[in-house]
């Protein structure tokens, strides 16, 4: 019985040994791992989708036949054909809001700029005139306002390649905001502003084309609904929360849009350069 009472000890101390080496180890794994709060272990609940603008090389390719080997495993392909549409350059989206107009107007040509909107806009042109961006063109809204600020910001600038006017990028109502807004508006105005909306945004914010070889810095002015909507829609967050986004008259908005399909917000609403008395937000 001797015997089993030093076994007994024994594997009591090896035990208690094991018990120490395994707590000092443990203690020593967690004091050098750094955790990175909640986000240990998280998966995203929307992962990047990266055919979002539908201009994926793989969706420009028609695909070929999978070859497989003499086991029918798949082979990899190197398809040139994908090399010969995948994009280089990068896209510089600056969107303009417009400057304050008169609130009192009824009809859209009566919603002119008032004299602080006419001085908002010449204080983003020269704002832009002194980035020095190589701009190739400039977009502006057929509304009585965002063509005013167009015109003044274009008397700024030299040397834009392109000017053109688009009703698509006209104010209006995208899409129902989440939280609600106190006021009811009628689902009928969503229902046809949201799809002109989203055709605008389909239309100019997107990837560039292959045969584009050097970045490009465009302007687009139009207004603060469409801005927003653009701004939630390229960034893949829910455009539901526009509204949650805010923007000065005149303000100037910077997308910038990757080859690779990544979107990056690098300014939004920026009126710094403007002193505070020409700041409003009507």
């Amino acid at each position: 019985m001797s015997w089993l009472k030093k076994f007994g000890r024994m594997s009591l101390v090896a035990a208690a040994g094991g018990a120490l080496i395994g707590y000092s180890f443990g203690r020593d794994r967690h004091r050098h791992v750094a955790y990175a709060s909640w986000t240990t272990g998280y998966t995203p609940a929307i992962k990047w989708d990266w055919n979002w603008d539908r201009r994926d090389v793989h969706s420009l390719v028609k695909p070929t036949k999978s070859k497989e080997d003499i086991n029918n495993n798949i082979l990899e392909t190197n398809d040139e054909r994908l090399e010969k549409v995948r994009p280089t350059a990068t896209r510089h989206l600056i969107f303009i809001r417009h400057g304050q107009y008169n609130l009192e107007g009824i009809t859209d040509a009566e919603r002119y700029l008032t004299k602080l909107g006419r001085e908002q806009a010449a204080l983003t042109g020269k704002r832009l005139n002194e980035l020095s961006f190589p701009y190739s063109k400039v977009v502006y809204s057929t509304m009585t306002r965002a063509t005013e600020t167009a015109k003044i910001i274009l008397d700024k600038l030299e040397n834009i390649d392109e000017v053109e006017h688009c009703d698509l990028l006209r104010e209006g109502a995208p899409i129902p905001p989440e939280p609600p807004i106190g006021s009811w508006k009628p689902e009928m105005h969503f229902y046809a502003d949201g799809a002109r909306i989203e055709a605008a945004f389909r239309k100019y914010v997107h990837r560039a084309p292959s045969s584009q070889e050097k970045d490009s810095y465009e302007i687009i002015v139009c207004h603060a609904n469409v801005i927003r909507y653009f701004v939630c829609r390229a960034l893949q967050v829910p455009p539901e929360a526009w509204l949650r986004l805010s923007l000065h008259n005149g303000s100037m908005t910077h997308l910038v849009i990757r080859p690779d399909g990544r979107v990056g917000l690098w300014q939004l609403g920026e009126c710094g350069y403007m002193p505070p008395n020409t700041l409003s937000r009507t």
